[in-house]
């Protein structure tokens, strides 16, 4: 059988085609195609012989050339795809093609070109989730994400020393940056995690509140109580209690803490039996304890109690490496909670949330992409406002209210920061 009846047998099943231009596009056309079984690439032609997809082309075991026009002599050829971007080269190829090839070139081409630009997009966006949801799960236990930050691997050590023992920890750090997420790991990996941890907002309430939800009250201890109630330390008995904002709690309540951690004993506000509980204490500040304690709101007979083993958080802004594993996380979080497939953000959009410094932690960042009903592209421009704000405001502050040496400090033309001030209305005597 002779090789042109070979090679018209498989035109009808494969498509015959020829990529004039190997530049970024004819690149990307190139890799999309190479693995189709059903095209057959009669060859490349590119003038520039440094052109990216003639080595890919190269690579695949594809002809290559500088002159289209010997390969236009192949009168097999079904489909002519035109990326050249050059109007002389799509009409020498209408004018030569062979009578029935089909030309794709000019407008046809732009319209084919950003369709698989926009195809590509989303392809990597899919491949990019896909990553960042395996990080996720190598660089995550339950919904403590360690990341790659060095310091929340020393965290993750830390948690795994003290989980098995009895000691109390504090856990200090900004609002937001995760400290109960530790406290439930601790408790998850501890003796006592078949029991459920049990939590006090010591912020949330008074005094005498306080007493009562932690020792509990007998009826008629005061007005109100109309019935016996246990107290939170003796439900905690063989599991931990988890001691949020400590640094808040009102000073009468600080020694009776101090007097349970010291004995173990309960006693129920109008009762006349103590009883010996076994808790674990967790406590959790994001005071500076130290100025407390000079300013006696804060006993330091308990603070040396409680600081047996500390571990500190560290703000978000100093852990901008595990912005983007969080926002994933928080990501799909939000799917699950809006019933809503969103599994993109944008490169732009990360890049703003890697950059902005993140006054509330954790908790701002999830908020923000939780409350962003908008979508990412809202959201992108909410922190970039934020973000432009706050960086106005602290370069007048630092230059005194020069706008002009602002400008310099921030490394962008004068005008365009005047700009950004009008945009945001910031008023330049306000830092003089």
């Amino acid at each position: 059988m002779s090789k042109d009846l070979i090679r018209t047998k498989d035109s009808k099943e494969n498509i015959r085609l020829l990529l004039i231009g190997a530049g970024r596009a004819g690149s990307m056309l190139l890799r999309l195609f190479g693995n189709d079984l059903s095209l057959d690439i009669a060859g490349v032609a590119d003038v520039n012989p440094d052109a990216p997809g003639l080595k890919i082309a190269r690579e695949m075991g594809i002809p290559t050339c500088a002159d289209y026009q010997k390969l236009l002599r192949d009168k097999h050829l079904d489909l002519i795809i035109n990326v050249s971007g050059r109007r002389e080269i799509q009409q020498d190829i209408l004018a030569n093609k062979p009578l029935n090839a089909e030309v794709i070139g000019g407008l046809s081409a732009k319209l084919f070109w950003t369709v698989l630009t926009e195809f590509r997009k989303k392809e990597i966006h899919e491949e990019t989730f896909e990553l960042m949801r395996m990080e996720l799960e190598r660089l995550s236990v339950g919904e403590f994400i360690v990341g790659r930050n060095p310091r929340m691997q020393e965290i993750l050590e830390l948690i795994t020393k003290v989980a098995h023992t009895p000691t109390t920890v504090l856990i200090r750090g900004e609002s937001g940056t995760g400290k109960e997420l530790v406290a439930r790991m601790i408790h998850r990996n501890s003796l006592q995690k078949e029991k459920p941890m049990v939590t006090v907002n010591c912020t949330a309430l008074s005094a005498q509140l306080i007493e009562s939800e932690l020792f509990g009250y007998r009826k008629g201890a005061f007005t109100g109580a109309t019935s016996d109630r246990t107290g939170l330390l003796e439900l905690a008995n063989d599991s931990t209690i988890f001691l949020d904002e400590i640094g808040d709690m009102p000073m009468e309540m600080q020694s009776k803490l101090l007097r349970f951690l010291q004995s173990g004993e309960v006693r129920a506000i109008g009762d006349t039996v103590t009883r010996t509980v076994k808790v674990r204490v967790i406590a959790a500040t994001n005071r500076q304890l130290e100025e407390a304690m000079k300013t006696g709101e804060f006993r330091n007979d308990l603070f040396y109690r409680l600081n047996a083993f500390t571990i500190q958080m560290p703000p978000l802004r100093e852990r901008s490496e595990d912005i983007p594993l969080l926002a994933f996380h928080f990501l799909k979080s939000a799917q699950a909670k809006v019933n809503k497939r969103v599994d993109q953000i944008s490169p732009a959009a990360l890049s703003a949330l890697v950059h902005y410094p993140w006054p509330g932690n954790l908790r701002e960042l999830e908020n923000v992409i939780e409350d962003n009903s908008g979508g990412f592209m809202e959201m992108k421009a909410q922190v970039i406002d934020k973000f432009e704000y706050e960086a106005v405001c602290r370069y007048l502050t630092e230059q005194q209210g020069n706008v002009t040496r602002a400008a310099d400090a921030a490394n962008i033309p004068r005008r365009t920061f005047q700009r950004l001030m009008a945009k945001h209305k910031i008023d330049a005597e306000l830092f003089r």
